[in-house]
């Protein structure tokens, strides 16, 4: 009887014990990679052909096999977890298996997605596509473009590049080039109104640029310290409506050089006086940085800018 008890002591110690984890399946890696790249189930679903549910069934097996969750939801999608990040770093380590296989090894195919302000997105981002695109015609771009502070949690995008030094966590942070803004006047506005001979007498005059009540990046907010005294004239989150604006003659135009310049119809006015350089930063997630397409977009955005430096620095105008 008492040997029939010790047996049994000992079989419900070994059926408590915990039993071993299935190792992880490298698709449902593939997955947690996909997930981590767009941010959302849905977006992932899509870009691997799988239905949303496949997808979370996915995600979790590869949680149980690991112990513990990969993903958190944040406030614009699904976050790594400090596990999730170490899952992911195998995760790449498949998919660049997966490539060394095939017989197009120096093909690139992907979507890249940036978010960038305006000015930069169409004369900096948008022709930096183009030349990837001639080598690698499988890699495409998407282009949020906005004018914002670096996001904190990057959900959805590969790429930010945001005016002003960023301050981020778990991120890196590369600076990739300065640009001007100046003073600009059409010339229909100032045979109408006069040209003003110092910025003393720009007080109370009419302003185009940023809405002050919603502009977020305090570099663009302190580039408006030359032009305290003037009234806000047209407003607006969209630099390219500045430009249209004072082409217009809503006003004088606070405007990117690089933008401006190539207008014959748009004067500048104190360039010695009125000049504001502000800085592009690049942000991106460090596991962006082993991406191959992120890799070869961010050298064709590195080239476009050697390209148009002196346009950037409005140094390019020869009138």
């Amino acid at each position: 009887m008492a040997r029939t008890a010790v047996v049994m002591c000992e079989y419900a110690h070994m059926s408590t014990m915990t039993a071993p984890r299935p190792a992880p399946n490298a698709d449902d890696l593939l997955v947690l990679l996909a997930v981590a790249r767009d941010g959302r189930y849905t977006a992932a679903a899509a870009r691997l052909g799988l239905n949303h549910t496949t997808v979370a069934r996915r995600i979790d097996a590869l949680e149980q096999a690991l112990g513990g969750r990969v993903l958190a939801r944040g406030a614009a999608g699904w976050v790594l977890t400090p596990l999730g990040e170490q899952a992911l770093a195998a995760a790449e380590g498949v998919e660049r298996a997966m490539r060394s296989l095939s017989h197009e090894t120096a093909a690139l195919h992907g979507v890249i997605r940036l978010s960038a302000t305006d000015g930069f997105s169409g004369f900096i981002a948008a022709p930096a596509i183009v030349a990837v695109r001639r080598q690698h015609p499988d890699v495409s771009l998407e282009i949020v473009a906005a004018t914002r502070r670096a996001a904190q949690h990057r959900v959805g995008v590969d790429l930010e590049v945001v005016v002003g030094r960023p301050h981020v966590q778990r991120a890196e942070a590369i600076h990739l080039a300065d640009y001007v803004l100046g003073l600009y006047a059409s010339r229909a506005f100032l045979e109408r109104h006069g040209t003003p001979r110092s910025p003393a007498e720009l007080a109370g005059a009419p302003l185009v640029y940023f809405i002050e009540s919603m502009l977020q990046v305090d570099a663009l907010d302190e580039a408006r310290r030359s032009t305290r005294g003037m009234t806000d004239a047209v407003s607006s989150t969209n630099v390219y409506v500045h430009v249209d604006a004072t082409r217009a003659g809503a006003g004088f135009g606070l405007l990117p050089a690089f933008l401006a310049d190539p207008h014959d119809d748009l004067v500048r006015l104190f360039p010695d006086e009125v000049e504001e350089r502000l800085p592009y930063w690049l942000v991106c997630r460090p596991e962006a940085l082993r991406q191959p397409t992120a890799i070869a977009y961010i050298a064709a955005l590195r080239a476009r800018i050697a390209e148009v430096g002196d346009e950037l620095l409005g140094r390019a105008r020869t009138r």
